[in-house]
């Protein structure tokens, strides 16, 4: 019987217009088919019947619906990976237990300009299930684009390419027109940044449906994902699309914090989420209390739920666990009982271990022998390593485990899940992750767990793994198709090196003890062959005998391991997990294979670039370590594996600030710069690599003899690199910006006309479309500038403005760079207006200011910056009250963001206060020479005595306290305005 849906009054703020034209008009003739299009995403692989208001009636199905309107390259969605189905797993939302934080982030969402609102909070808290509440929601209202929950499924080998691709696929299957958009991208998109990945694959497909109002993508479990900062960081790029697209995601912390270097770009709402009031729970108990099967009349009382209440801590879960075990005959125990233990706590929830007491408390009474507990250690010790469900027969034929074991502990172990299997896979055993809560993973992962309930991650990788192992060597011959295996079979041969790297030991005494590796021994060559065959099937990776025809399968399991690095490496981000683990296993194998190792660093490497994350970064250094133990002074390689060492660490310098990393980069660099002498191919790379290095240290410490050295460095590495080498440009550029350097230092134009002309000639050699071109132009333009400021002649700086406004037509949105190149053009419009008089300069800088501040909303690291220019650019134009309020409240906001110890507080003070004395001497207020008084005081702080600004700084204060006493005649000021007449007086001596 199809089911009758009526869209919630609530939503009616959120209703796209389905009915009704943009601009509220009747739509024309053929909306209608456009329109159930349109809505597609309403239907679900049943009959449904959609009630609009009472306006139309429409019964049809999806399947239909796509036959009469097939969408270009729909057959393809399915190759994209896809999220596991969610029905029936969701936990229970109590009706209008969070409807004061829906109506408010609903509010959030709708009136503010932010792309990500983030929902943080403890665990437990109620994160998912409000997340699932809101996709709901706006599933209704036609403008969810994809929902993703993290925790429904193991993320280890799912990078944020995945993800996006994941997004994409939900997209795709609720908003079909979206398809030939998601399509191309699937065509465009190979090996391309992140940002690229979610213009194309997100953004150009929501565009593509021309709707009024932004989608709604919804991220639940980012905690849940080691890649989440990467993603998030990624995010920036759709800063200025939250018109088209916006993402709501959950968390437990507030990303603004916790997150990573540069996710501060991300445009962010942070929403926390508190617990769920007393009468919601009290409410909830009375509730669920009344189905539990009480026996002999022996049943929960009122003081009893004000007691739950109060140990609930608001927390959902603790509430739901409490009903679950209750309801549950796991025992002899009647439910009294069990609540009785339960009351009987002393301890509220919220503490140190929250949900801990309660679980183990449960876990006692489902598994109450030593021999129960064992089992289930086992079991769930295997579940917390699963990778994919498997049948109960199949998982007890891979791991050992009896069957009738496995169903006594799924069926105790339901008392405390919090989401039900999809239907149809109840008698499947699915990972840990799926369907119990994540404080639960975590309560008996923990090292204060009693030992008898514990279970070690890396203990569970290394059993599984020796299961997976153990079927490895077990493969019959014939089997040449993952189609001929059994499924716990395909799961060993695609998944025993990701669980052996999880859960063995790397260094070679080690290693050489497991039963992992004395297992590996047992495999015959015909065997490797054949598993590579296979599990290259199992990722599904193109031609899978051309691939293995490749591979050196002759020179054992390394070679084979070793020799799968590429095709997964050019298949993407997505296999990096399996890639790693290839790698990491070979050289658990063979510790003295150079190459393998050499191949891990450069894999951990590339990660680390991709994603900024200081642990990849610091595994790059670890194995580019162990190559150099292979290669002594008179290796030809050596050169490279030293300067493999030092670009690592001096990547891992970048993250943390540790000089003493950057130093041995630096010592590593100049050793490798002795292996390549004249004329030895790579020399003038060591030399620009020694150079980028050294002049980190000048950074970092200003020492004039290292910029020296970098511009010696420069110099010879040019000299090696004639016209037409292809890195001649790179080197102009280098050694250009080092003398620019050079000239702030010294002055000397000579030395800033040198770095003009090398600047001109690499622009010469970067010619449009050349990617780095947008660089030199901008690089020149900052030249000619201050060319500009040193000789006064406007040719240079009208030749700047010419360059800069190139540059930004090479950048347009969403280029990270353009809010930059808005900025500098801005700047050389101001400085042009203050040479020539002429306003309409100025009258565009203030427009492109405007333009680069809506491209750095709070909390990019850039706003206060570009606050304070638009700020300025305002505060140069006619001086109206209304260009002075703004330039006064824009100043406002770039001093809040500029806190003690912030470099360029005292500038933000000094700029405030010049606006408000312009202020005063329109108004005449003396409130506003109060505050201008009080942030010269506060600059005078910035400036001690000896500091080469202190003069200024105390003329400045001196002249506005001597304008307040003249204003108001009130002495108080008289004694601060002698003492500083006096430091005056002094510097004049």
């Amino acid at each position: 019987m199809p089911l009758e849906l009526k869209c919630p009054k609530f939503l009616s703020r959120l209703r796209s217009a389905f009915s009704k034209g943009r601009n509220g008009h009747n739509p024309p003739s053929g909306f209608a088919q456009t329109s159930i299009l349109h809505g597609a995403h309403h239907f679900r692989m049943r009959d449904i019947n959609v009630v609009n208001d009472g306006e139309m009636h429409i019964t049809t199905t999806l399947k239909e619906i796509l036959t009469a309107y097939p969408m270009p390259g729909r057959g393809r969605l399915d190759a994209l990976p896809k999220h596991p189905d969610m029905s029936g797993k969701q936990a229970e939302y109590i009706p209008d237990s969070r409807q004061p934080e829906v109506e408010e982030l609903c509010k959030q969402e709708s009136s503010g300009p932010e792309l990500v609102l983030c929902i943080h909070g403890p665990a437990g808290i109620g994160k998912s299930t409000l997340a699932a509440h809101l996709c709901e929601e706006f599933r209704s209202s036609g403008r969810l684009a994809a929902s993703i929950f993290l925790g429904a499924f193991p993320t280890d080998s799912s990078g944020p390419a995945t993800i996006i691709k994941m997004i994409a696929h939900e997209l795709g299957s609720m908003h079909p027109r979206a398809i030939p958009k998601i399509a191309e991208a699937m065509d465009r998109c190979h090996g391309t940044s992140l940002e690229t990945h979610l213009q194309q694959f997100i953004l150009e497909p929501l565009q593509s449906l021309n709707h009024p109002e932004p989608f709604i993508v919804i991220i639940d479990a980012m905690d849940e994902w080691k890649d989440s900062p990467t993603f998030l960081k990624a995010l920036a790029s759709l800063n200025p699309y939250s018109h088209v697209v916006k993402f709501v995601i959950t968390d437990r912390l507030n990303p603004c914090v916790f997150h990573v270097k540069d996710a501060e770009n991300v445009s962010i709402y942070t929403f926390p989420l508190g617990p769920i009031s007393k009468e919601v729970i009290k409410t909830y108990f009375y509730k669920h209390l009344a189905t539990v099967p009480w026996v002999d009349g022996r049943m929960a009382h009122p003081p009893d739920v004000e007691k739950l209440t109060e140990l609930s801590g608001g927390l959902p879960i603790w509430a739901s666990t409490v009903i679950k075990l209750l309801s549950h005959r796991f025992d002899d125990s009647p439910p009294h009982e069990i609540l009785e233990e339960i009351v009987g706590s002393r301890r509220p929830v919220g503490g140190g271990d929250e949900l801990g007491e309660l679980y183990r408390n449960a876990l006692s009474r489902l598994f109450p022998s030593s021999e129960a507990k064992r089992q289930f250690r086992r079991f769930m010790g295997a579940t917390v390593a699963l990778q994919e469900p498997l049948s109960q027969s199949d998982f007890s034929m891979l791991t050992g485990i009896p069957l009738h074991v496995i169903k006594q502990i799924q069926l105790a172990l339901s008392a405390i899940q919090t989401r039900c299997p999809p239907p149809g896979s109840e008698k499947m055993v699915h990972p840990a992750t799926v369907l119990v809560h994540l404080s639960f993973i975590e309560y008996v992962q923990a090292s204060t767990t009693e030992s008898s309930l514990a279970i070690s991650t890396f203990d569970s990788h290394s059993t599984l793994g020796l299961s997976c192992l153990e079927q490895l060597v077990r493969l019959p011959p014939s089997s040449s198709s993952v189609t001929h295996l059994r499924d716990h079979q395909r799961y060993a041969m695609k998944y025993w090196l990701l669980h052996v790297f999880k859960g063995t030991p790397r260094p070679s005494d080690q290693w050489s003890q497991t039963l992992h590796c004395s297992t590996l021994l047992k495999l015959t060559p015909e065997t490797q062959r054949q598993w590579g065959s296979l599990f290259l099937q199992s990722l599904k990776l193109g031609d899978v005998d051309s691939t293995m025809d490749t591979i050196d399968t002759e020179n054992g399991m390394v070679s084979i391991l070793s020799g799968l690095d590429k095709p997964l490496r050019t298949s993407g981000e997505d296999q990096w997990g399996f890639r790693v683990a290839c790698l990491e296993v070979a050289v658990r194998i063979d510790d003295g294979d150079a190459t393998a190792w050499k191949r891990l660093g450069w894999c951990y490497d590339a990660r680390g670039e991709r994603t900024g994350n200081l642990q990849m970064y610091e595994k790059a250094v670890t194995a580019f370590r162990h190559v150099l133990r292979f290669r002594t002074e008179l290796h030809p390689d050596r050169a490279e594996s030293l300067g493999g060492i030092a670009s690592a660490l001096q990547s891992c310098y970048e993250q943390i600030g540790n000089m003493d990393l950057l130093s041995e980069a630096a010592s590593l660099k100049r050793e490798a710069l002795d292996l390549c002498p004249a004329p030895h191919p790579d020399r003038s790379r060591s030399l620009n690599n020694l150079a980028n290095t050294l002049g980190s240290l000048y950074d970092r410490n200003g020492g004039i003899g290292t910029l020296s050295e970098v511009i010696s460095l420069y110099r010879e590495a040019l000299g090696l690199r004639p016209a037409p080498h292809p890195d001649r440009s790179s080197s102009l550029n280098n050694l250009a910006n080092a003398l620019q350097s050079l000239y702030e230092c010294d002055g000397d134009i000579a030395t800033l006309k040198e770095a003009i002309s090398l600047h001109c000639e690499a622009l010469g050699l970067r010619p449009a479309p050349h990617p780095d071109r947008s660089r030199s132009l901008n690089n020149l333009a900052n030249a000619l500038k201050s060319l500009y400021e040193c000789e006064g002649n406007v040719k240079p700086l009208n030749e700047a403005v010419s360059l800069h406004r190139e540059a930004l037509s090479l950048r347009p949105a969403p280029h990270p760079d353009r809010s930059a190149s808005l900025n500098n053009l801005a700047n050389a419009l101001t400085s042009l207006y203050k040479c020539e008089g002429n306003a309409k300069p100025l009258k565009e800088a203030v427009s492109l200011h405007r333009e680069a501040l809506s491209l750095r909303p709070a909390p990019h690291p850039d706003r206060s910056q570009s606050l304070n220019n638009l700020a300025n650019a305002l505060y140069e134009c006619d001086g109206n009250a209304k260009q002075l309020n703004e330039a006064v409240s824009l100043h406002r906001e770039a001093l809040s963001l500029r806190p003690v110890p912030h470099p360029y507080r005292p500038a933000s003070l000094q700029n405030l206060a010049n606006v408000l004395l312009s202020q005063f001497k329109q108004s005449g207020g003396v409130d506003v020479l109060d505050e201008a008084i009080s942030l010269r005081r506060e600059r005078l702080v910035h400036c001690p005595p000896g500091h080469r600004y202190r003069e200024n700084v105390v003329s400045g204060l001196w002249q506005v306290l001597v304008k307040r006493h003249e204003v108001t005649g009130d002495d108080r000021d008289c004694k601060e305005i002698h003492g500083l007449r006096a430091e005056l007086d002094a510097f004049d001596d």
